[in-house]
Protein backbone atom coordinates (compact mmCIF):
# COMPACT_ATOMS: atom_id res chain seq x y z
CA UNK A 1 0.00 0.00 0.00
CA UNK A 2 1.47 3.69 -1.04
CA UNK A 3 0.55 6.83 1.01
CA UNK A 4 1.49 10.09 -0.24
CA UNK A 5 3.52 12.20 1.68
CA UNK A 6 5.24 15.61 1.21
CA UNK A 7 9.42 15.78 1.37
CA UNK A 8 10.98 18.62 0.47
CA UNK A 9 11.92 19.56 -3.38
CA UNK A 10 15.91 18.98 -2.52
CA UNK A 11 15.66 15.89 -0.74
CA UNK A 12 13.21 14.98 -3.37
CA UNK A 13 15.58 15.65 -6.45
CA UNK A 14 18.58 14.05 -4.69
CA UNK A 15 16.81 10.93 -4.19
CA UNK A 16 16.06 10.73 -7.92
CA UNK A 17 19.31 11.13 -9.01
CA UNK A 18 21.08 8.45 -6.40
CA UNK A 19 17.92 6.28 -7.48
CA UNK A 20 18.79 6.62 -11.45
CA UNK A 21 22.68 5.32 -9.90
CA UNK A 22 20.58 2.69 -8.01
CA UNK A 23 17.74 1.25 -10.54
CA UNK A 24 15.66 2.15 -8.22
CA UNK A 25 12.76 5.15 -8.50
CA UNK A 26 12.49 8.26 -6.26
CA UNK A 27 9.91 6.76 -3.80
CA UNK A 28 11.73 3.69 -3.73
CA UNK A 29 14.98 5.67 -2.74
CA UNK A 30 13.45 7.84 0.16
CA UNK A 31 12.10 4.21 1.20
CA UNK A 32 15.87 3.16 1.61
CA UNK A 33 16.86 6.15 3.18
CA UNK A 34 14.45 5.93 5.94
CA UNK A 35 14.46 2.13 6.31
CA UNK A 36 18.71 2.82 6.51
CA UNK A 37 18.23 5.62 9.00
CA UNK A 38 15.54 4.07 11.04
CA UNK A 39 18.11 1.11 11.40
CA UNK A 40 20.96 3.13 12.61
CA UNK A 41 18.86 5.12 14.84
CA UNK A 42 17.75 1.76 16.30
CA UNK A 43 21.89 0.62 16.58
CA UNK A 44 23.58 4.08 17.30
CA UNK A 45 26.74 1.74 17.76
CA UNK A 46 27.18 0.09 14.49
CA UNK A 47 28.68 1.95 11.40
CA UNK A 48 26.23 3.35 8.87
CA UNK A 49 27.89 1.24 6.40
CA UNK A 50 27.32 -1.96 8.26
CA UNK A 51 23.70 -1.40 7.98
CA UNK A 52 23.50 -0.65 5.10
CA UNK A 53 25.66 -4.18 3.73
CA UNK A 54 23.55 -5.89 5.92
CA UNK A 55 20.20 -4.65 4.38
CA UNK A 56 21.55 -5.30 0.91
CA UNK A 57 22.45 -8.80 1.80
CA UNK A 58 19.05 -9.64 3.55
CA UNK A 59 17.26 -8.78 0.33
CA UNK A 60 19.46 -10.70 -1.67
CA UNK A 61 19.11 -13.42 0.64
CA UNK A 62 22.75 -13.58 1.19
CA UNK A 63 21.85 -13.40 5.00
CA UNK A 64 21.92 -16.21 7.65
CA UNK A 65 20.89 -15.72 11.12
CA UNK A 66 23.53 -15.64 13.50
CA UNK A 67 23.07 -18.25 16.04
CA UNK A 68 25.36 -18.52 19.46
CA UNK A 69 26.46 -21.39 20.58
CA UNK A 70 24.95 -22.97 23.81
CA UNK A 71 27.18 -23.32 26.95
CA UNK A 72 27.29 -26.42 28.83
Amino acid sequence: MGIAIRIDDDLYEQAKQSAKAECRTAPLQVAYWAKIGKAALDNPDLPIEFIRDVLVARQRGEFEPFEFSKKK
